[in-house]
């Protein structure tokens, strides 16, 4: 199954905040910094603190919202 649709939305908010819910239930927050065919990563935290990366495969989101800035 081809997850192009979600490729194009995930790359529409590049470089913003967004939520991400997994089918498995699980909710992410973060920056999105990198958009690939198989993948999504996240870079979680603001500035002033230690920042993590978050790898998140495509087929796993179940729903994505934008934060407002």
């Amino acid at each position: 199954m081809a997850y192009q649709h979600v490729e194009n939305l995930l790359i529409r908010y590049r470089g913003q905040t967004v939520n991400l819910k997994t089918v498995s239930g699980n909710l992410y927050q973060g920056k999105i910094t990198d958009v690939t065919n198989d993948y999504v990563t996240l870079k979680t935290g603001d500035d002033n603190t230690v920042t993590d990366q978050v790898v998140v495969l495509l087929h796993s989101i179940e729903s994505i919202s934008p934060q407002k800035v």
